[in-house]
């Protein structure tokens, strides 16, 4: 089901009301739905995702649902001058209604298809892992099938399994069984955390991969991987599962992890991403408020979107 952008989650400081350098987001940022949205100028556009069916499914914690809400919050208070050129607009939220994920799914690609047809990038706001496959479909919509299309996924597991029903752990092995112009680059992967049939079926469907000790070790080679990656592709969309972060920064997500990437890294590689000429969109996933400390994740996950942003908007 789709809701209409809300203006409650967009509040917060003021320092002026005529100087633009003091300005935050929630004085900035325009409320369009994607039915009505007309835009001309350069845009980033925010979409939520509030599902946790595939978590459930996938035998999670729950609680990814009430994150895009609760990260607004977060962005709400944000300089706006991070924009540049460009500006930002909520165009609401997808939500599941009950089990349904697949439909949910189906509509996020649908709106996500409006936005692409703007002059906007897309960064969708999960929910669960499963916030992906959404991505992936109003991507693919928006190309065309003909289209190169790579997805980079910064993660400690593969989600790949074969299971009788998608969830948050299938969603790579769908697509790359389906789509025979979709490539996969998986970064931060743990090794105690899939298991060698995992690692079988990376191998057999052609993902390309490192291990999360690859990134602290070298991260000059994994650039290089993004660059050829990026070379092979006509579009890249990029996807942060935020259980890929060491638990000790990122507590409040479905699947912590005892060994992770660390919040210095992840910033490097999103910047790194979201800078390349044909990346198109960004999706963030498995931030749990429900079970957050403090709200630091929930802080954390604005920030990085942030830091998404910056790329975004200074390759223009």
């Amino acid at each position: 089901m789709y809701h209409e952008p809300a203006k409650e989650y967009w509040k917060g400081r003021i320092d002026s009301t005529s100087d633009k350098d003091s300005f935050r987001f929630h004085q900035t940022i325009s409320l369009e739905t994607t039915e009505t949205m007309d835009i001309e100028e350069k845009t980033i556009a925010l979409i939520g995702f509030e599902c946790e069916e595939g978590v459930r499914r996938n035998k999670g914690r729950l609680g990814a649902k009430e994150a895009p809400n609760k990260i607004r919050n977060f962005l709400s208070n944000m300089p706006s001058s991070v924009l540049g050129g460009y500006s930002l607009s909520d165009v609401g939220n997808v939500s599941c209604e009950g089990e349904n994920m697949e439909k949910a799914q189906m509509e996020l690609g649908v709106h996500l298809k409006k936005v692409y047809s703007q002059n906007t990038v897309p960064i969708v706001i999960g929910g669960g892992h499963e916030t992906l496959f959404g991505h992936y479909l109003g991507a693919r919509c928006h190309l065309q099938k003909e289209a190169r299309l790579g997805i980079i996924n910064i993660d400690a597991h593969f989600d790949m399994r074969q299971e009788k029903q998608p969830s948050s752990g299938t969603m790579f092995r769908q697509i790359l069984e389906t789509d025979e112009n979709a490539g996969y680059l998986c970064i931060g992967i743990q090794p105690f955390s899939n298991t060698n049939a995992l690692f079988q079926t990376a191998d057999e469907l052609g993902c390309r991969y490192f291990l999360e000790n690859d990134v602290k070790e070298n991260m000059d080679a994994v650039f290089q991987a993004i660059d050829a990656f990026s070379a092979e592709h006509d579009a890249i969309i990029f996807t942060l599962c935020t259980d890929s972060i060491s638990a000790s920064e990122a507590p409040g997500v479905s699947a912590p992890a005892a060994f992770g990437l660390s919040v210095s890294d992840v910033r490097k590689l999103l910047s790194y991403i979201a800078s390349k000429d044909n990346t198109i969109s960004f999706d963030i996933s498995e931030v749990n408020p429900a079970l957050d400390e403090n709200d630091r994740t929930s802080r954390l996950g604005a920030a990085l979107i942030m830091e998404v942003i910056n790329a975004f908007t200074k390759k223009n």
